[in-house]
């Protein structure tokens, strides 16, 4: 089977954790079509926190891409290419929402487009969770929420939870438990 083939890629824009390219693509026939690429240079991580009742911490934050706010399990970029997401997940789930945890545990990876863009999410759940101090960046403007398993199911079918990362989380942590 041939494949498909890059011819070059040209930096288009270089921001503060994505860069786009203008990729040359060479299909097996032989078209050349021009692709979009964002490169997401540091990759993610996000966690589900859990109280001891079972309802999750959520929170609602502005996101400028869909000039609205949404309901999200919290998460964040790494601060490094090596920074463990484990630990990048329980740091951000400490600075936005105040809670901490010493049981954090994988539950999956994620790459959120694959369409045009490497960016990859590890996703976590925490649980036995202690109420600390929250530390938002001064960008950040975060209202912490809590709901049962099944009111964010029911916001998922609803169409009112449709962040991919969230609804995965959700999804498999709810899976999980009832296996």
């Amino acid at each position: 089977m041939e494949r498909m083939k890059r011819l070059k890629r040209e930096l288009m824009y270089k921001g503060t954790i994505l860069d786009i390219y203008k990729d040359t693509m060479q299909f097996p026939n032989g078209t050349r079509e021009e692709w979009d690429f964002v490169s997401h240079r540091m990759g993610a991580a996000a966690i589900l926190p859990v109280l001891p009742d079972g309802r999750i911490v959520m929170v609602r934050q502005y996101r400028n891409a869909l000039e609205r706010e949404t309901l999200e399990i919290p998460a964040g970029c790494r601060d490094s290419r090596t920074e463990d997401t484990g630990l990048c997940a329980a740091r951000e789930m400490e600075e936005e929402t105040g809670y901490k945890s010493a049981q954090v545990e994988y539950l999956l990876s994620l790459r959120t487009t694959v369409a045009f863009c490497d960016e990859f999410i590890d996703v976590y759940v925490a649980k036995n969770l202690e109420l600390g101090v929250r530390h938002l960046d001064d960008a950040e403007s975060i209202d912490v929420e809590i709901y049962t398993l099944e009111e964010l199911c029911n916001m998922i079918y609803e169409g009112k939870i449709q962040d991919g990362k969230t609804v995965a989380a959700i999804m498999a942590y709810s899976n999980k438990i009832k296996s």
